[in-house]
């Protein structure tokens, strides 16, 4: 009997609490469901679902409903300068997006350079002789000549009178070859070696000296031969004239290499080194490229232009460059991670540069940048952007008059 109403008294409570629970308890209400999503930094940014702002990256805050005149209000307070320009206004101007972006740009430098011979390939020509011009053989500047080709032929009484010294000696030689007297022929041999000396140390070449032994009788004129192949740059040697060992008679240039020098910035100096590559154009050749590197940067500034001098050697195939011809050469200064966007992001103002970021929803924030190098197409951004950020690379323009109108608007 006791289990039977302990039992019975169960089964009375579980019911009056599912009925009491039934009747006077009332379900919790649903969570209201967000109207939109917005950048808490932003509010002027909106999204229908969350997720994080795309220009500072701040978590999306949904906007209940009766918590959106709040954040209208703030919405509505513009920063200075911001500019909003509707989805359909964008397509009319013409509205082009880009991205900050970091890349690795290879520096180049530009200098106007001149070409020159390669000083260590130039020859000056002297006769070691006093005497008299007999014939030239090179007889106009510019000519091209072959090393050993003859170039004049030089009297000198000086010369003559050493050659008959040097037949008298051999004929004396000789005569002693067969003299039981060895001293004798000891003396005529040193003879015969010192006249020959002296010859060849009048530049007097071997087959010269040859053929006055063989001959048995002096040249009357010693012909001198060009020591180098070349072109002749300078010439002054003419028949009949009178010349000695400080005559300059020609000045034979080396052409198959030549020196570029380039004239570069002093703050531009420091990017360059020996070893780095050069590339040289000329107007006269605008479809041709030449490739060299630095050889020598000259230790002095020009007073007057600031500027320093940097040796390029270049090779010279058919001499195409040639003494004093200008060019220009493009020095390749190495590779240097960096932020860039597009050239035509930037508005260039002089005293100022201004990037349009896209802030979301139509709305564009004119950025004062601060910029740095610019090469192909890309400029370099050095402060006033961050990795990531979108910005506008068309229609800047348009966009800059819009800002500048709004502006004025506001102040009205």
């Amino acid at each position: 009997m006791k289990t039977l109403a302990a039992l019975v008294l169960a089964a009375a409570a579980f019911t009056g609490g599912y009925g009491y629970g039934r009747w006077y308890l009332k379900p919790a209400p649903a969570a209201p469901k967000p109207l939109y999503w917005v950048d808490p930094m932003h509010p002027w940014y909106k999204s229908d679902k969350p997720g994080t702002a795309p220009d500072c990256g701040m978590k999306l805050v949904p906007v209940l409903p009766g918590e959106e005149a709040r954040y209208e209000r703030r919405a509505n307070r513009l920063p200075e300068g911001l500019v909003q320009v509707p989805a359909e206004k964008q397509q009319l101007i013409g509205v082009e997006y880009g991205t900050a972006e970091y890349e690795t740009t290879r520096d180049t430098i530009r200098a106007v350079a001149r070409v020159m011979p390669d000083e260590t390939r130039i020859a000056k020509v002297h006769s070691k002789l006093d005497g008299w011009i007999d014939q030239v053989f090179v007889d106009f500047t510019g000519k091209q000549v072959r090393a050993g080709d003859p170039l004049l032929s030089i009297y000198s009484p000086e010369a003559l009178a050493t050659q008959e010294e040097f037949l008298l000696a051999r004929k004396a030689q000789h005569l002693m070859h067969d003299s039981p007297v060895h001293e004798m022929l000891g003396s005529t041999e040193n003879l015969v070696a010192a006249a020959q000396k002296r010859l060849e140390l009048w530049d007097i070449s071997d087959s010269q000296i040859e053929e006055i032994a063989v001959k048995g009788e002096p040249l009357k004129n010693l012909t001198l031969y060009s020591p180098i192949a070349g072109f002749v740059m300078e010439r002054n040697a003419f028949p009949k004239q009178r010349i000695g060992p400080d005559t300059v008679l020609y000045t034979v240039a080396d052409l198959s290499r030549v020196w570029v020098l380039a004239d570069i910035y002093e703050y531009e100096a420091s990017a360059i080194r020996v070893g780095t590559p050069a590339a040289l154009t000329l107007a006269y050749l605008p479809n041709r490229t030449f490739r060299g590197s630095v050889s020598y940067i000259l230790p002095q500034v020009d007073p007057n232009t600031r500027t320093l001098k940097v040796r390029i050697e270049f090779e010279n195939p058919g001499f195409v460059l040639k003494p004093d011809m200008y060019g220009e050469v493009e020095f390749v200064t190495g590779g240097v991670r960096r932020l860039v966007v597009p050239q035509t992001a930037v508005l260039n103002s002089g005293d100022r540069q201004t990037v349009f970021v896209d802030r979301g929803n139509g709305f564009f924030e004119p950025r004062e940048v601060r910029i740095g190098a610019q090469t192909d197409g890309r400029t370099e951004i050095v402060s006033g952007l961050k990795p990531g950020e979108r910005i506008v690379v068309s229609g800047n323009f348009l966009l800059d008059s819009e800002s500048q109108l709004q502006r004025s608007e506001a102040k009205k």
